[in-house]
């Protein structure tokens, strides 16, 4: 029977949830057991994809093409886990399929209701997806890890609370666990528990009861113990089954802060874990991830030197936007022993136009442009800071300067290339201008092969897999131009017709990817594109020893049975949004 975990907040949103919830699944899978989550959103949007970036944060590209809540990005690189779109329930999912089943006929006429029809969907959802084998050994999880999106007592999660109350009973108390995470203010040095007892009150009022208190304080300040027995007192826990998650250093030493104050001997003997077969290759797998977690969070902590990136956005006011491209970097700088400055630019402070608008703006991004180790020019829509995207890439060009793109950042790449090198004044994208008589992007109904720097990054594989989120595509009656002119385009995608990699054979990394290679990186595996950038902006040496590395020990972070192909999503659901496509090595 699958053992379930369910986190909840309570009193304000945003205050680490997903976190918490990825490092109880990180530090039972350091016992050998297989963990999976589903993440619940109770807003009617069917799913993320029509977010805009600075509304809800990074769209999250899974690997069946499902536009995501960013949640699902911790899961993935916490738990080293493959999801899909189902791991992702929303109110507009649920409601969507209740209506449908009435459509049919299959409640046989009976009225819907929210109770029973909606809470019951809900139920159902969540114990089909949770059987479902989300790693490398192909085996049904042993626990279900689920988020539940919101804070406890609004009007738009009530279906979801209402579901989890019934569910403790429909899988058995030895089978149903509830941690609520709450925060705990810290006002002038004294912590305040109320807030806790109130939402723990009306948690308690709603049928569900905590089996672990999460304590959430926005300070470096540990929870204190006469803190900590006056809420297991007020709120009806014992001690240990309160726990403190004060802001430490990075997140990564959250997994190991909980771990010190007890939670998985708590959550063992709460869910009888003993009763889980667990064989001597996933224990044995259990304390590597340990060990190498534990190395992972030293290692940081001892970092000297310094690798300063630009990251040239269009959305930089809501830096969730890039929660991806931000983890990936950080990733890649652990690997590199380095130390990560990221500078965020607003790409359109770069344009001449700001210079008279608001000129302390744009000689400040300017100033942190040049002064860059390394550029990076990640996704967006439309045509706001692009030109200030282009004038970063030519900088980094011309300067030798190591530089990546990402999806956008890579057609802007070749579009600067149409301009500055091939003399195409007129050049732009068809999605800025759909009537341009030089369009060098343009709407595509589709991405890579490799060699060079970019296939020993990915340990000289022939064949290489990325997720992607994307509507255009370099125009491919100008490649033959392109490539004449010195621009090389070292991936393409398996029918050899559309342009995904890109490389400068005379720069030390100059590199842009129509995927999103960031939504596959792990901490103990970054994501090989940021991993070349962050070594070649460390240093000749850094990146020379990284591709060795690479070249002997990259593994991909999907199973071989998820990296789906083009086709074979295409014939699922046909939309650009989320493409998977397997990348050939060029021949």
């Amino acid at each position: 029977m699958t053992k379930y975990i369910v986190v909840s907040g309570g009193v304000v949103s945003g205050i680490g949830k997903g976190v918490i919830a990825s490092s109880t699944g990180l530090l039972l899978k350091t016992t050998g057991l297989k963990v999976t989550a589903i993440k619940i959103d109770p807003y009617m949007n069917i799913d993320a994809g029509t977010m805009r970036p600075q509304e809800h944060g990074e769209v999250y590209v899974l690997n069946d093409g499902g536009e995501v809540d960013l949640d699902l990005g911790n899961y993935e690189r916490y738990l080293n886990v493959t999801l899909s779109r189902d791991n992702n329930i929303t109110t507009g999912k649920i409601y969507r399929e209740v209506i449908e089943k009435e459509r049919r006929g299959d409640y046989l006429g009976k009225t819907v209701q929210i109770v029973p029809h909606v809470t019951t969907a809900i139920q159902d959802w969540i114990e089909r997806v949770s059987k479902i084998p989300v790693d490398e050994t192909g085996e049904e999880p042993d626990v279900c890890i689920v988020e539940l999106g919101g804070t406890v007592g609004d009007i738009e999660s009530a279906p979801f609370v209402e579901a989890m109350r019934q569910f403790q009973f429909r899988v058995g108390h030895e089978n149903f666990a509830l941690i609520h995470v709450s925060l705990v203010p810290d006002m002038h040095g004294e912590q305040k528990t109320k807030p806790t007892q109130t939402t723990v009150h009306a948690l308690r009022g709603l049928g569900l009861l905590p089996d672990l208190i999460a304590c959430r304080l926005i300070v470096q300040k540990p929870l204190e113990p006469a803190t900590k027995a006056k809420i297991s007192m007020f709120c009806h826990v014992a001690p240990e089954q309160v726990v403190g998650v004060h802001d430490v250093s990075s997140v990564y030493h959250v997994p190991l802060l909980l771990q010190s104050q007890g939670i998985i001997q708590y959550l063992q003997k709460r869910l009888n874990l003993a009763s889980i077969e667990i064989t001597p290759q996933m224990q044995e797998r259990g304390r590597s991830l340990e060990l190498r977690w534990r190395e992972l969070t030293k290692r940081q902590e001892r970092l000297l030197d310094d690798v300063t990136i630009a990251l040239v956005g269009k959305y930089t006011d809501m830096q969730d936007s890039y929660m991806s491209v931000v983890k990936s970097l950080e990733h890649s700088a652990f690997r590199c022993n380095r130390k990560l400055k990221l500078k965020w630019v607003d790409a359109s402070d770069l344009e001449p136009e700001a210079q008279h608008t608001n000129p302390a703006k744009y000689h400040d991004a300017w100033r942190a442009v040049v002064s860059a180790h390394g550029i990076l020019v990640p996704g967006g829509f439309g045509v706001r800071g692009s030109e200030g995207m282009m004038l970063a890439i030519k900088w980094a060009r011309e300067q030798k300067i190591p530089f990546l793109g990402i999806c956008f950042g890579f057609q802007l790449a070749v579009v600067e290339w149409a301009r500055n090198v091939c003399g195409m004044a007129g050049a732009t994208s068809a999605e800025f201008d759909p009537s341009t008589s030089e369009p060098i992007i343009v709407f595509m109904p589709e991405v890579s092969k490799t060699h060079m720097v970019v296939r020993k990054l990915y340990g000289g594989a022939g064949k290489i897999w990325e997720r992607h989120r994307h509507r255009y595509e370099v125009n491919p009656a100008l490649i033959d131009r392109f490539t004449q002119s010195g621009l090389r385009f070292v991936g393409k995608d398996e029918r050899g017709e559309r342009m995904q990699v890109l490389e400068l054979p005379d720069h030390p990394y100059f590199v842009g990817f129509q995927a999103h290679p960031e939504f596959c990186t792990r901490p103990l595996n970054p994501s090989p594109p940021f991993l070349g950038l962050i070594a070649a902006a460390s240093g000749q040496q850094v990146l020379d020893e990284q591709l060795e590395i690479q070249l002997k020990s990259f593994k991909p972070p999907h199973p071989e049975g998820s990296m789906v192909d083009e086709a074979s999503l295409r014939s699922d659901e046909p939309r650009p949004a989320g493409e998977e496509v397997i990348l050939r090595s060029e021949q």
